[in-house]
């Protein structure tokens, strides 16, 4: 059993309750839905929920529509919660606003403006109809549940990089004989993999590869639309040619980001197994080689070296730690060993985002730079 606590939502009011359970409904679509938000819609008449629904799967019906269908005939004269404007443009799917309109609602709440202007315009077409509309409903919450979503639609680069470390209660990543081993348990890596299913391209560094050959696929969740692709920050391009990565370049694409200093010869041989080769001269030009084909959610697992070089250079977004209740002690590996020490004074405190428990294991997720 798992509990959550969401940080950033206003009050106990009867709009903020319904808006809440669509959020929650809403992370039912997480990893089926992207490069699209995640978003829940909930019916409400009377004070009773007669309706509810999620964006399910890319390209197929809205939450709204959902929804909608799920109130049958209770949705006339009912209020609607939408975690985000309701669309008001012909994509893969008809506008939402139209579904609302000829449901019969009467009552329009949501939590944020969508941020596409192709795709925005809902409040305004639904007020124009007759119907009350409110906005800006748990709105903070709403937009850090879909970050990635929010920043690629603001177009900004480099990519929206969520960084996730699993540690000891002392904040190790490893123990001091550095053997690999499982420090969380089955829940939380279950959710580490539904956290990569709603990423474009999972990374990590290429000491963590040689460590534990990781796959780095979606399988203990469910598999998301398109498989992200696998990332190895590996200046040199140390990469092995019969690891898990490499032998499987082909089946699900890997990229590989080196210096200038790789070996030819090393480069050569990974671009014969498939792998794609990007030559970046520093963390922040190997984010915008990403940024350049296509990665726009780019979710990094370690390890130390990486994630302290991440967070030294301010390009981390969203910091998601997994704490195992187990202590390492001395001689374990810290996870940010690498990062220049401060002072606790000067030292800024980070907003908690979301805390959640995974068996005995708890969650939290922070924002570290903002948008």
């Amino acid at each position: 059993m798992s509990h959550t606590e969401a940080h950033g939502s206003e009050g106990c009011s009867d709009d903020v309750r319904f808006m809440r359970r669509a959020l929650d409904l809403a992370e039912r679509g997480a990893g089926q839905v992207w490069p699209n938000p995640k978003v829940g819609a909930v019916i409400v008449r009377e004070g009773t929920i007669v309706g509810e629904g999620w964006h399910q799967r890319f390209g197929r019906a809205h939450a709204e529509v959902n929804a909608l269908a799920a109130a049958g005939e209770a949705a006339r004269g009912a209020t609607a919660y939408v975690s985000l404007e309701p669309c008001n443009h012909h994509g893969q799917t008809g506008p939402c606003t139209e579904a609302l309109l000829a449901a019969g609602v009467s009552r329009v709440v949501f939590a944020a403006r969508d941020p596409n202007p192709t795709a925005a315009g809902g409040a305004e077409r639904l007020r124009a109809a007759g119907l009350a509309v409110d906005g800006g409903i748990c709105e903070a919450e709403a937009i850090w549940r879909n970050a990635p979503f929010f920043h690629a639609a603001h177009g900004r680069q480099p990519p929206f990089v969520t960084l996730k470390l699993a540690v000891s209660i002392d904040g190790a990543i490893a123990g001091p004989a550095r053997k690999r081993a499982w420090l969380t348990g089955a829940e939380s890596q279950a959710a580490v993999h539904a956290l990569r299913a709603g990423a474009d391209a999972v990374g990590v560094g290429i000491g963590t590869a040689l460590a534990d050959d990781p796959a780095l696929t979606v399988r203990l969740a469910e598999a998301p639309t398109v498989a992200p692709r696998r990332v190895v920050f590996d200046r040199r391009a140390r990469l092995p040619l019969t690891g898990v990565l490499a032998r499987t370049a082909r089946e699900t694409p890997v990229i590989v980001l080196h210096g200038p200093h790789a070996s030819l010869e090393r480069l050569d041989a990974l671009e014969a197994q498939g792998v794609q080769l990007l030559r970046a001269d520093s963390l922040p030009a190997g984010l915008d080689a990403l940024a350049a084909v296509g990665v726009r959610h780019l979710f990094v697992e370690g390890g130390a070296e990486l994630a302290s070089a991440l967070i030294q250079a301010n390009l981390v977004h969203h910091l998601i730690i997994f704490q195992a209740p187990v202590i390492l002690g001395a001689g374990a590996v810290p996870a940010f060993a690498a990062l220049n020490g401060r002072d606790v004074d000067p030292a800024p405190r980070l907003q908690v985002l979301e805390r959640r428990g995974y068996g005995v294991d708890l969650m939290t997720r922070y924002a570290v730079s903002g948008d």
